[in-house]
């Protein structure tokens, strides 16, 4: 009888927890596992806040931890606050007192550790699925499992704060918070670098012919190729910068994974390559990749030119598109990044000092080894983009307009990549990357700062980026703050 009596306590017991677990309620709700949630769970805490964060995926750091480990620097020194922590200890792990380029287990293990030194909860591989509010209050939000959702796993939170640290800004949307996809026309803001733009870095050479068969439009368009029509410069669309992955590969044999052929592999994926090729000279990896060696024999390759990693148009259905749909466009990327990597290493088209040279780098064993040592972070370079009490524009990059507001800082140049590949003339064009520099040294100021590098790539050598930019708030009740959807238009937000 005491056994049953002792067991059924335990159920008890366990069920109860377990209710707690699904029904909980914090200070601070932060969704979104980037480097930017991080660090606001971990400050959120040291403040003693009751936080919980959420993370869809599996891994904490976002970006910071999904390759990009080349750290763009306009000037350091707008650098403070734990974001300067990172990089000190980021510098202690290479036996340096501080250090801007990191390998993406080094960076996760650290996002790992403020969450451990901070005592924060973490929920991984759960997602948004519906936000309650009342009398327009955000109380309460509702979690699906990421992989097999079902409303018997289903997590609710309450908080009386909630926090979008996501690139997406699902809380955002979903508590029905304005925002905008794409870019404003240059009329909106009295900019003039936003909108439809055509210019000439990352561009194709010229007169590149767009046809499979060259100069037969009846023989279709090449692949990667939009039939679109160049629409007026400075106007507005809904169109994104493409995105891309930032690929950690290794010239190390003994941790080294050979670059295979993907199950899917359409060469055809590639032949504007091939014409870029007959058109400029192509010695070396570099001149087709950003490649950029991280420590231990490993990379941070980037997009080069007018083709390259980024899968440029492929992506204007992911902001507002559904998880179905977003996971669809997520593995097209995979496959067209793998299917280069094989292209390049292995088409007998390609020359063969770069085929030699691409077959010197493989997969690194030591790096996400939950996810077939591939990144786990598609680089969502813009989203959604928050319309809050104060919008970021190309007039505070430019140092016209200064916030009073700080709570972060930024350096770097105003700069976006491709949003599409297209016809014009009668032959193939990009449009929309630029890159433009503040005109004049902006003053800084150290302050505390929960904006991670992600959402401070905003301008040249520093600016600051005000509380407002980070927050909505209506007259009724409903306030949010975010990071990677920061409120900005088109030219103040960046990449």
């Amino acid at each position: 009888m005491m056994k049953k009596t002792i067991g059924w306590a335990f159920f008890l017991l366990t069920m109860s927890r377990m209710a707690l677990a699904q029904n909980a309620s914090y200070d601070i709700c932060i969704y979104g596992g980037t480097s930017a949630g991080v660090i606001a769970a971990y400050t959120a805490k040291k403040m003693g806040k009751t936080v919980v964060l959420i993370e869809p995926g599996r891994h904490l750091g976002g970006m910071s931890s999904g390759g990009l480990g080349y750290t763009d620097i306009g000037n350091k020194y707008a650098i403070t606050g734990l974001a300067n922590d990172f990089y000190r200890r980021i510098g202690q792990h290479y036996g340096k007192f501080e250090q801007w380029i990191f390998e993406p287990s080094v960076a996760e293990n650290l996002f790992k550790a403020y969450c451990k030194r901070g005592d924060v909860p973490v929920v991984y591989e759960y997602r948004l699925a519906s936000v309650k509010k009342t009398n327009n209050v955000i109380n309460q939000i509702t979690l699906e499992k990421s992989n097999q959702p079902s409303a018997a796993t289903n997590r609710t939170i309450q908080a009386k704060m909630f926090i979008d640290c996501s690139y997406e800004g699902d809380l955002m949307a979903k508590a029905g918070v304005s925002y905008v996809v794409g870019r404003e026309a240059n009329s909106r803001y009295n900019e003039t670098f936003n909108g439809v733009q055509v210019m000439n870095g990352h561009q194709m050479p010229e007169k590149m012919d767009p046809y499979v068969v060259p100069g037969d439009p009846k023989s279709g368009l090449l692949w990667g190729i939009n039939s679109t029509q160049l629409a007026p410069i400075g106007s507005g669309d809904k169109k994104v910068q493409a995105y891309n992955f930032r690929i950690c590969l290794t010239n190390q044999p003994e941790n080294r994974i050979a670059i295979t052929k993907p199950a899917d592999y359409d060469p055809k994926r590639y032949e504007l390559l091939l014409r870029i090729i007959e058109k400029r000279s192509w010695k070396a990896l570099n001149d087709m990749f950003i490649w950029s060696r991280m420590p231990n024999g490993k990379t941070d390759i980037n997009n080069r030119n007018g083709f390259s990693t980024d899968m440029i148009g492929m992506n204007w259905d992911y902001p507002d598109g559904d998880y179905a749909t977003r996971t669809k466009i997520w593995n097209d990327h995979v496959s067209y990044t793998k299917g280069l990597l094989y292209f390049v290493g292995n088409d007998p088209r390609v020359p063969a000092s770069v085929r030699q040279e691409m077959q010197q780098w493989g997969y690194p064993k030591d790096e996400y080894t939950d996810n077939e040592n591939w990144s786990h972070q598609l680089y969502i370079r813009e989203a959604r983009r928050m319309v809050g009490e104060l919008v970021m524009t190309q007039h505070h990059c430019q140092g016209r307009e200064v916030v009073s507001d700080g709570v972060g800082m930024a350096a770097y140049t105003m700069d976006s990549h491709n949003c599409d590949r297209l016809i014009i003339d009668g032959f193939v064009k990009m449009k929309a990357t630029w890159r433009k520099a503040a005109s004049d040294p902006i003053r800084f100021r150290t302050g505390p700062s929960f904006l991670s590098k992600r959402s401070g790539q905003f301008a040249g050598p520093g600016l600051f980026v005000g509380y407002a930019h980070c927050l909505w708030f209506d007259p009724d009740g409903t306030r949010l703050y975010g990071t990677g959807t920061v409120g900005g238009s088109g030219r103040g937000y960046g990449d």
